[in-house]
C-alpha cells in the first residue's frame, strides 16, 4: 500500500499550491452538506419554507451567499485553484426533525475538483443562516459540514 501524503506541501515542507498542469481536463461535480439546529424560537416563525426576518428572507438570503462562497472560494482558501464553475445550486429543506439542511452542488470542467466550493457553499449558507437568526436566538448550532459526493478526477466518492 501506498503511503498518502499531504498533497500541499513541497519537499522541504513548505506550503504549495498543487500543480495540476499534468491532470486530464474531466467534468467534476462535487455535493457538501451542512445541518443547523434552530431553536424552538426560530422554527415556530417558519412560513411554508421561509424564515422571514426585518433583514428578509432567510433562506433565499441564504441560498446567494452560499453561491457566492463557493465562486470566492479560491480567494477565501490560500492554496484552492480559481476555478470556472459552470453550475451552483444551493437547496435549503427542513428534514423530519426540524433541522435545516443545506445542500451545495458545485459543477466545473477542469484540471481539479470542486470539493472546496461545494463545502464553502454549504458552510457560508448555515453562517448566513446564524446571522439572521441571531436576533430570535444565540440558541443556533451549525452540527455539521460534510462533503456527501465528488465525481470526476481520479476517484469518485460518496457518503
Amino acid at each position: 500500500m501506498q503511503k498518502k501524503e499531504f498533497t500541499h506541501l513541497n519537499p522541504e515542507g513548505n506550503p504549495t499550491m498543487v500543480d495540476v498542469s499534468e491532470k486530464k481536463i474531466t467534468t467534476r461535480t462535487a455535493i457538501a452538506q451542512s445541518i443547523l439546529v434552530l431553536d424552538k424560537a426560530i422554527i415556530e416563525r417558519l412560513e411554508g419554507d421561509e424564515i422571514h426576518t426585518k433583514k428578509g428572507p432567510v433562506f433565499q438570503t441564504a441560498i446567494l451567499a452560499g453561491i457566492m462562497a463557493a465562486k470566492k472560494t479560491s480567494d477565501l482558501i490560500p492554496l484552492c485553484h480559481p476555478l470556472p464553475l459552470s453550475k451552483c445550486q444551493v437547496d435549503i429543506q427542513i428534514n423530519e426533525v426540524k433541522e435545516v439542511v443545506i445542500e451545495c452542488l458545485v459543477k466545473t470542467t477542469s484540471q481539479t475538483g470542486v470539493e472546496m466550493e461545494a463545502l464553502t457553499g454549504a458552510s457560508v449558507a448555515a453562517l448566513t443562516i446564524y446571522d439572521m437568526c441571531k436576533g430570535f436566538s444565540h440558541y443556533i448550532i451549525i452540527k455539521e459540514t460534510k462533503l456527501m459526493k465528488k465525481t470526476g478526477g481520479k476517484s469518485d466518492f460518496m457518503r
